[in-house]
């Protein structure tokens, strides 16, 4: 089983301050475990006094729901009740951001925790994250989420 360490959150955040840099963008990152809960956040000079916020909210998306804000878009517009009413939960820490720049983390098949990136336009924060997160290896294809048993067109039902 593997886990998301201080040292592997820190290279993270660092190379995605980097690639934010050499686009002219001053952008807060949030990385959690798979559990949503923070292992680095930092907010650069100039980055807005909110994107910290943001960033941990997409994060901790990501993580929680174990799939990309952008994959979570489709699902949240077409039931937007229900998404509303995930962050009213008990045990949920934060906000659901199913946005851009809201990317899981998952290595070696297993999802260890969440990226948020936020002060940029939505395009930007999603760029770097994916870039960031390719370029230290980290996986991000994702099966599509809600869905049981094996793939349409198997042959066999679910």
């Amino acid at each position: 089983m593997s886990s998301l360490t201080l040292a592997a959150a820190e290279e993270i955040v660092e190379a995605a301050h980097q690639r934010a840099l050499a686009v002219g963008k001053a952008v807060s990152v949030a990385v959690v475990d798979a559990g949503g809960f923070p292992v680095a956040i930092r907010r650069p000079d100039g980055a807005r006094p909110l994107t910290p916020d943001i960033a941990r909210a997409k994060a901790y998306t990501a993580a929680i729901m174990q799939r990309p804000g952008t994959m979570l878009k489709k699902w949240q517009e077409s039931q937007p009740v229900f998404f509303s009413q995930l962050s009213q939960l008990p045990g949920a820490a934060l906000p659901i951001m199913a946005a851009e720049g809201s990317v899981t983390i998952k290595k070696d098949g297993e999802i260890i925790g969440g990226l948020g990136i936020a002060g940029g336009t939505a395009d930007e924060d999603q760029q770097i994250a994916e870039e960031v997160l390719a370029s230290l290896g980290y996986e991000l294809e994702f099966a599509a989420w809600g869905v049981a048993g094996r793939p349409a067109g198997s042959g066999k039902d679910a």
